[in-house]
């Protein structure tokens, strides 16, 4: 059940938020669990199992360690977490290349196991990440461990942000869970963000999807260097606003309910580095390997070639991590390379023209997109050969049938809002000396657009238009 779905939007949502602030308080955790199994339930039947065992499991893994088997407790809860990731995800990964391998050798494949019926669960690489926290740092006595079961269930299943993050960590919301407040300004900023977070999806998302998709299908003989380059340029704001609008939606609905989940992304396009990029793009996940991995591992204390081989491992894992593809491991090693290249010449940084290291900065990235957005190493490859092919012709029909006035208005949109400048104007009349009286003036203008907003993407929803790329099954 996709948040921009009719279901959601027109059914689930003003049932969930009808029944819950009818719920008494000692009871409103309960019903959040409820209807969030119920939403992982519409979607995945039977696998819904799968969540409340790891829940169940990390929850008696906190008790374990709170009892003073720390390291039994850490271990069964990293352990199972890290089997159910192994299987549900990568088990057909392993097996297709272990195929591979022994046809390679001319030796028979028979013995090796196939497992490319097992259905992947959606969300599975979120919430085993995000309850391997929470044992890990009860383990590391940063929490305590938590003593009631539908609380801890609730922090695992919580609908807003069980599909595609942010990666919430059970200190941020660990006293929310126990007691929190919905006041009318609270909800009003949810459903404010929930709105700009559903446009952003709607609106720019999938009409770059449109176009991202129609390039990248494209035959090497019909594209053009053009042609190639706007795709890997409209794709990186396809997933840009299909994955921040989709965080923006989260932390919407979060609120609407209390919570106050963390930021996941801060512009990243910005960016004047790789590293840069890593510390704007989804800050949970960029945060949990940091503090999990890379530090565990020895971060940047135990000399220069072991913080390098720290760094490649924490990128093979975190290209592994999106998806169980190779095309998703060199893109995160990818990423690695040049974040141990810009390591060496950090101390060169303020001497480069600002304008230089951006161009440096977007040139790498809309490269990394390539192998991110491809499904085969070898189509990555063909399609860069075409990005730097000066001899091809521009398919001028093909660019005349898509790039309408709708799609070049979304661009322009898409490149706006992928910087600061619009947030600094509106923050600029808000917190501006203009007097209450005047500052009140611009709330209808605000409720408004929120109002246009909304009915576009009703829009959408109603004419069946739009064709969602991504599906966070991560």
């Amino acid at each position: 059940m996709l948040f921009s779905s009719p279901i959601f939007l027109f059914l689930f949502l003003p049932l969930v938020l009808f029944v819950y602030f009818l719920t008494p308080k000692k009871f409103k955790n309960f019903t959040l669990l409820a209807f969030s199994l119920v939403f992982y339930t519409w979607g995945e039947k039977e696998l819904v199992l799968l969540i409340l065992l790891s829940a169940a499991v990390d929850y008696i893994s906190g008790l374990i360690i709170s009892k003073g088997k720390r390291k039994l407790g850490l271990y069964i809860s990293i352990t199972f977490n890290i089997s159910i990731l192994l299987y549900f995800k990568y088990a057909n990964f392993i097996s297709s290349n272990l195929i591979s391998l022994l046809e390679g050798f001319n030796m028979s494949p028979e013995g090796a196991l196939n497992f490319s019926n097992i259905a992947l669960p959606i969300g599975i690489s979120f919430y085993t990440f995000q309850t391997m926290s929470y044992t890990i740092d009860v383990y590391r006595g940063q929490v305590k461990a938590c003593k009631n079961f539908i609380d801890f269930a609730t922090y695992v299943t919580l609908f807003p942000q069980l599909i595609a993050g942010p990666i919430v960590r059970y200190a941020v919301i660990e006293k929310e869970l126990k007691s929190r407040t919905v006041t009318t300004s609270l909800f009003y900023e949810g459903a404010e963000r929930f709105i700009i977070g559903l446009s952003k999806k709607m609106i720019i998302a999938n009409n770059c999807a449109v176009l991202a998709d129609a390039i990248f299908n494209l035959p090497p003989s019909e594209s053009s260097m053009l042609i190639a380059w706007l795709g890997t340029i409209v794709y990186s704001f396809q997933i840009y606003f299909d994955f921040s609008g989709y965080s923006d939606m989260a932390i919407g609905l979060g609120k609407m309910f209390g919570f106050n989940f963390p930021e996941n992304f801060n512009y990243p396009y910005i960016s004047k580095s790789i590293r840069e990029f890593w510390r704007r793009w989804h800050i949970t996940l960029s945060n949990w390997f940091k503090d999990y991995l890379y530090i565990s591992l020895g971060g940047s204390r135990e000399g220069k070639w072991r913080t390098y081989t720290n760094l490649i491992i924490v990128f093979f894992v975190t290209g592994l991590w999106h998806g169980a593809n190779w095309t998703f491991i060199f893109w995160g090693l990818f990423h690695g390379l040049f974040i141990i290249i810009e390591w060496n010449f950090k101390d060169t940084d303020s001497k480069r023209p600002a304008f230089l290291s951006h161009l440096y900065f977007l040139f790498v990235l809309n490269i990394s997109w390539v192998f991110f957005r491809n499904d085969t190493m070898t189509d990555a490859f063909h399609y860069l050969m075409t990005m730097f092919n000066f001899s091809l012709e521009t398919n001028t029909a093909f660019l005349s049938f898509y790039l309408t006035k709708e799609m070049l208005i979304v661009l322009f949109a898409a490149l706006l809002l992928s910087t600061p400048i619009y947030k600094k104007i509106v923050s600029g009349v808000f917190n501006s000396n203009l007097t209450s009286g005047t500052k009140n003036m611009f709330l209808p203008l605000k409720l408004i657009g929120l109002f246009i907003l909304l009915f576009i993407c009703f829009t959408y929803i109603a004419t069946d238009s739009y064709n969602p790329f991504i599906y966070f099954r991560f």
